[in-house]
């Protein structure tokens, strides 16, 4: 579809601001979507509305905009036979450039304003990868705490019960995501593939004896520190005897700190809802191995690191006082505001990047890119995740597994690919802004797949 030469070009919004009140407006109840919206529009409002393409098409109203946005019903019943009813959402948010791809959340924070914002980063996120993955979300305010095996599994079904319309393997492909791991995504692949009697890559993160790919539970974690180290390389620099303070205490710390730990460097500290720990010995491999094992049980607090190795823990506290080098927020979003980005770069750290998604407020990135730090959005620094998911999708498409090694040099090299399209879109001068690099360059590749797509 091409519009005709004569087509009026106007500029429908006067301001950045007039557009932003217009998503506040539309929206009023989501305000973890606003606030990704408002990050992302900053960097690329210029890129947009100088660009005539971009505004004969609509592509700012458009991209703000879900393709669908599902919404169901999930009845299940306990161990002692109580029904309870969840909410379950799939919000299939950009398919431009591929098959709809993000993770599954469940937790009793889930809505649709967190899943939105989470869709909307992630369409950004997977364009920036390099792979052809459109971008969504999805999940339930169902709380795993708590849950025997059983009630988990009956919880799963139930999910995919109704899920199981919408997705596929070339529709929409679901990972885990926070509350969702191997266990779940065991469970929900069993009843689809139950459902539709068919064994296909549908979901990722599955078991490497059915389907999954090595380096899966550290992808994230692993292609963070990659980030970083190609962040320090534009200052000739290396992770060797840096202090790191992580937040966090999952998948992406734990390895994140084991990664970090191989290439030199000394993880300080590990959190959770409850605190945090401050080990100034360093974290080491032997320590990671005890918090692996202590965080299968899902009411283990690492509250117990500090007991069993006798370190600091400081209740009801993000780590961001305790002085460092690198900082990597890998908790969860909001975790990290503009007091705790001042102590940070006081204290002298001078590298932060996002292991979690948006876990820095608005008034800390610009505090941090003021500043002239070293400063990885998520969308950029923790995108390993869906890039394994990527090459999972491809192992199963030609039923070859990769080795470890292989899978390891992909990672590394989409890392590196997603770093040098930040450096691309966002240096300007000696200064690599990431947020505008990672923003504008993910916007770029989705907004002209849209208009070669034309009006749909």
């Amino acid at each position: 579809l091409l519009l005709p030469d004569n087509y009026d070009f106007l500029l429908k919004y006067k301001s950045k601001k007039e557009f932003l009140d217009s998503v506040v407006d539309n929206y009023s109840d989501q305000k973890e979507f606003h606030q990704a919206v408002e990050e992302v529009i900053h960097s690329i409002w210029d890129t947009a509305t100088s660009s005539e393409e971009y505004c004969k098409f609509n592509i700012l109203d458009r991209i703000v905009v879900p393709d669908r946005t599902i919404i169901f019903r999930i009845p299940w019943m306990d161990d002692k036979n109580n029904v309870h009813v969840n909410l379950g959402y799939r919000i299939q948010f950009n398919s431009a450039i591929g098959p709809y791809k993000g993770g599954l959340r469940f937790h009793p924070n889930v809505n649709l304003g967190v899943l939105k914002f989470l869709a909307f980063e992630q369409v950004f996120k997977n364009s920036l990868t390099g792979l052809n993955l459109g971008g969504g979300k999805g999940g339930s305010n169902f709380d795993p705490k708590g849950k025997s095996d059983k009630e988990i599994m009956s919880f799963c079904y139930a999910f995919m019960n109704e899920l199981y319309r919408h997705i596929g393997r070339r529709t929409d492909i679901p990972a885990g995501d926070i509350g969702v791991g191997a266990r779940e995504i065991g469970y929900m692949f069993g009843q689809y593939k139950k459902i539709r009697n068919a064994f296909t890559g549908v979901l990722t993160g599955k078991g490497t004896n059915w389907g999954g790919s090595l380096i899966r539970p550290e992808a994230t974690g692993y292609g963070l520190v990659y980030f970083v180290l190609e962040m320090l390389d534009t200052r000739k620099d290396s992770l060797k005897g840096k202090t790191v303070t992580v937040s966090g205490s999952g998948n992406v710390a734990q390895f994140a700190c084991e990664k970090l730990i191989e290439l030199g460097a000394k993880p300080v500290t590990l959190s959770d809802s409850s605190g945090f720990i401050h080990d100034p010995d360093g974290i080491t491999q032997e320590k990671i191995e005890y918090v692996k094992k202590l965080k299968s049980v899902r009411s283990a607090r690492i509250l117990e690191y500090a007991k069993k190795f006798n370190v600091e823990y400081v209740e009801g506290k993000r780590p961001w006082s305790i002085k460092c080098d690198i900082a990597l927020p890998c908790a969860t979003e909001n975790e990290l505001n503009l007091d705790d980005a001042k102590q940070l770069t006081h204290n002298g750290c001078y590298v932060v990047a996002e292991g979690a998604n948006m876990p820095s407020t608005t008034n800390a990135v610009h505090h941090f890119i003021n500043q002239k730090i070293l400063f990885g959005p998520g969308k950029a620094a923790n995108a390993g995740g869906v890039a394994i998911s990527g090459i999972e999708m491809s192992q199963n498409s030609t039923r070859i597994p990769l080795t470890r090694d292989k899978v390891d040099g992909l990672l590394k090299e989409i890392m590196q690919r997603v770093h040098n399209t930040c450096v691309k879109y966002g240096k300007k001068d000696d200064f690599v802004n990431y947020v505008d690099g990672a923003n504008i360059g993910g916007f770029v590749r989705v907004a002209d797949s849209m208009i070669d797509q034309g009006i749909v």
